[in-house]
């Protein structure tokens, strides 16, 4: 059932051209919004919480604008499977790779940090098309087989490599000839609220995993921020910021506080552009 899927709804979408792909969208979002009320109650509980200065007229047009953009981020990911080289250029526009590259030029590897904020996987997609850099990015294989094996297969297309979160250490203790980046997705809930950092995030205490800093501690890797903006429909921007170069040196926590602040402010710009479905909030201190 799941290849049938594929093959006959996911890829011939993908092979669409923009205007095609986001009429489409454009036809998802009532469907996803107001018929099936897809996760509604938990985007309108996650907004109501992280803005109470706004009024409800003003998380309604925030509710609605994140819909828009989440049928987008469907159709895209569609995209992803064919995108050629050029459609990914002009899709994920890179505003400042040198501050990466210096890096690489003196054989420095570096941790790449950031969020499910605007189109995150063609941006992953994309980087390997013009690092100097190996690219690795931590991930958790999903439970289907046959979507994990073409996910990964499409993520991977153009160099970018997956590293099941499982096996993450051995990437960072193997020697290697070319210098590495790795890439970590750290605003998700973490599975142990015991080992978590507690951080005031978006008005609330909010559970961040410590892997990214532990990692960059460990190894004394400079940490960069990914921050991307869109543009316009169907184009984004990607900015790198550094966060510490120095790890070592950094307190306990100040680089995900770091991380977490960056990313809170990218949020506060453009709110209607995270992922709002996701049960952000799920864990309480413990």
């Amino acid at each position: 059932m799941n290849n049938i899927f594929y093959y006959v709804f996911i890829l011939p979408i993908s092979y669409l051209p923009n205007k095609l792909l986001y009429l489409i969208s454009s036809f998802f979002y009532p469907i996803l919004y107001k018929l099936l009320k897809y996760r509604r109650k938990i985007v309108r509980e996650n907004l109501k919480k992280s803005f109470p200065e706004k009024s409800s007229e003003e998380l309604l047009i925030v509710e609605q604008n994140f819909y828009k953009h989440f049928c987008d981020l469907l159709v895209e990911s569609f995209k992803g499977f064919t995108i050629s080289k050029d459609q990914s250029e002009k899709k994920i526009r890179i505003k400042n790779q040198e501050l990466v590259d210096k890096y690489a030029d003196n054989g420095q590897n570096v941790i790449l940090i950031g969020g499910h904020y605007n189109n995150w996987e063609l941006t992953a997609q994309r980087m390997p098309l013009v690092f100097k850099h190996d690219i690795y990015a931590i991930y958790k294989p999903l439970s289907n087989k046959f979507f994990d094996n073409k996910m990964r297969k499409s993520r991977e297309k153009f160099g970018l490599k997956m590293i099941p979160m499982k096996t993450t250490k051995e990437y960072f203790t193997n020697v290697s000839d070319r210098p590495r980046a790795i890439i970590f997705g750290s605003d998700q809930s973490p599975s142990n609220a015991k080992k978590a950092l507690w951080i005031n995030f978006l008005n609330q205490e909010s559970a961040f995993l410590y892997g990214a800093e532990k990692y960059a501690k460990d190894f004394n890797w400079p940490v960069i921020y990914v921050s991307i903006n869109k543009m316009k429909r169907g184009c984004y921007e990607v900015e790198y910021k550094l966060i510490t170069d120095s790890p070592n040196k950094e307190i306990y926590g100040n680089i995900i506080s770091n991380f977490a602040k960056l990313l809170e402010l990218d949020i506060n710009n453009a709110p209607p552009f995270w992922l709002w479905t996701h049960k952000r909030w799920k864990k309480k201190k413990v």
